[in-house]
């Protein structure tokens, strides 16, 4: 057993510092950006915001919004829909605003093989599972860059420096990192395992970096501020999950209770979403999620309009006419004590 004494810190441990800018207006700010993938070789241009790939957030209807937006922003689906849906959907809207997601069980791998074998090679697919640290995970990165050598993956999750260099080395172009952030996680609670979202961006950021590849922030985001710090301290995409939930686009159902409208918002850990994928939690482990009420948003579109808008003014404040330019026009400044609050 060791401890790190060094401060780890969250993104409400800090504020970014305003200095001198010539931006007159937030629209004078460019939101998108431009990579060119270390592995599949592909382009990407656009915002780096991607839908989580959980139920009510990474669905085919928020993919259909996200094309008609025209901003470039993306969807990693979540992997249960039907595979004749999944194909409809790139059958009309091609490629661009979609991840295709797999964990690493042999009935996700068969349908993708199914889905390849129809004439459909997906040039972006996203291997997401819970715990990325597994010698058995770097080997199924390893067989997916095998089998589709020009397709970018993105793949996680870790929050460690050294794991993002294997994973990169390994054939993963997009690292998605965090581990217990996000609002219905609660992996945190349960395993005691995980580590403060802001720290394990900046230092996997580094790690990619300097490797030729990328990170995406995964989980913690709640507010438009926080995308904003995460943009800041590295991260080339920032994956959202309940700042996009509750909206039109959930395909879930709405209920009402005492007049107010909500949705179910539940990780895909938790005893939901376990018990309507897989038929209940396996003997062997615990829900590691929890279920939540949504107030009802409406479309997606104001949501989107919110976050964009926060993040141009972020940069106004700091100089930043890119958002390419945001880290390297950002100072931090701590404004808390840190307090192990894991188990709060």
């Amino acid at each position: 057993m060791r401890i790190e004494q060094d401060t780890k810190l969250d993104f409400k441990d800090v504020l970014i510092r305003p200095k001198r800018s010539t931006l007159r207006s937030r629209k004078d700010v460019d939101v998108s950006r431009d990579f060119t993938f270390k592995w599949s070789g592909k382009s990407f241009s656009g915002v780096p915001i991607i839908a989580a790939n959980m139920d009510g957030v990474g669905t085919l209807a928020m993919a259909e919004a996200f094309v008609q937006d025209g901003n470039g922003l993306s969807v990693a689906l979540h992997k249960h829909y039907p595979l004749k849906d999944v194909q409809s959907f790139y059958k009309k809207n091609g490629s661009d605003s979609v991840w295709y997601s797999i964990g690493m069980v042999e009935a996700d791998w068969d349908k993708l093989q199914e889905f390849i074998a129809a004439g459909q090679m997906p040039d972006k697919v996203c291997i997401d599972v819970a715990n990325g640290y597994s010698e058995h995970f770097v080997d199924f990165v390893k067989r997916a860059r095998e089998r589709m050598p020009e397709t970018t993956i993105m793949a996680g999750n870790v929050v460690t420096g050294e794991m993002v260099e294997q994973l990169i080395l390994g054939g993963v172009d997009v690292v998605k990192v965090g581990i217990g952030p996000g609002s219905v996680c609660t992996t945190r609670k349960m395993t005691g395992v995980g580590y403060p979202q802001l720290s394990a961006i900046i230092e996997c950021a580094d790690a990619a970096h300097g490797l030729g590849g990328l990170i995406c922030g995964d989980g913690g985001c709640t507010v438009p501020g926080d995308i904003a710090k995460a943009f800041a301290a590295g991260a080339d995409f920032v994956m959202l999950g309940g700042m996009l939930a509750g909206h039109d686009q959930a395909e879930q159902k709405i209920v009402k209770d005492g007049g107010e409208k909500f949705l179910q918002f539940y990780g895909m850990s938790s005893d939901t979403a376990m018990k309507k994928h897989k038929g209940g939690v396996a003997e062997y482990r615990a829900s590691e999620g929890k279920t939540v009420k949504i107030p009802y948003r409406g479309d997606v579109s104001g949501s989107l309009q919110d976050i964009l808008g926060g993040i141009r003014s972020t940069c106004t404040y700091v100089g930043a006419q890119r958002l390419k330019d945001l880290s390297k026009c950002t100072t931090f400044v701590r404004v808390t004590q840190q307090i192990n609050n894991i188990f709060s």
